[in-house]
């Protein structure tokens, strides 16, 4: 397991499994969020805060899931939570493009929603 998906009214939160998320996880990564985009949902959360290390090509996933969600009227948002931010998103400064959150309760409120109970997909 990699990837989990919970469902909090109409925003998934994608929770992501992995200490390094890389190219060797990129294309399951889209691949994953591009199944419940098809399920109609245009709102994300993508929790990072178990991942130490992101490379430029699971950033490029994340930023192509970006380009979609807002093409639907949707958004996305990140839960990072380290104290340093990752070299990666400084360097690219999408630091600057993407919102990020601390932890998930912050960006589940920045869209308005308290902690009501999610339902699961596990993949």
């Amino acid at each position: 397991m990699e990837f989990k998906s919970e469902k909090y009214e109409d925003v998934a939160v994608v929770h992501v499994f992995l200490n390094r998320a890389t190219l060797a996880r990129a294309v399951k990564f889209k691949d994953f969020v591009t199944e419940i985009i098809n399920a109609g949902t245009s709102k994300f959360i993508v929790d990072l805060s178990l991942c130490e290390y992101i490379d430029s090509t699971f950033l490029g996933a994340m930023v192509s899931l970006l380009k979609k969600v807002n093409s639907l009227n949707g958004d996305l948002r990140l839960v990072y939570n380290k104290e340093v931010p990752s070299l990666m998103f400084v360097v690219t400064r999408m630091d600057k493009v993407f919102k990020i959150f601390n932890k998930l309760e912050e960006a589940l409120e920045s869209f308005n929603i308290s902690g009501n109970k999610p339902s699961i997909q596990w993949k």
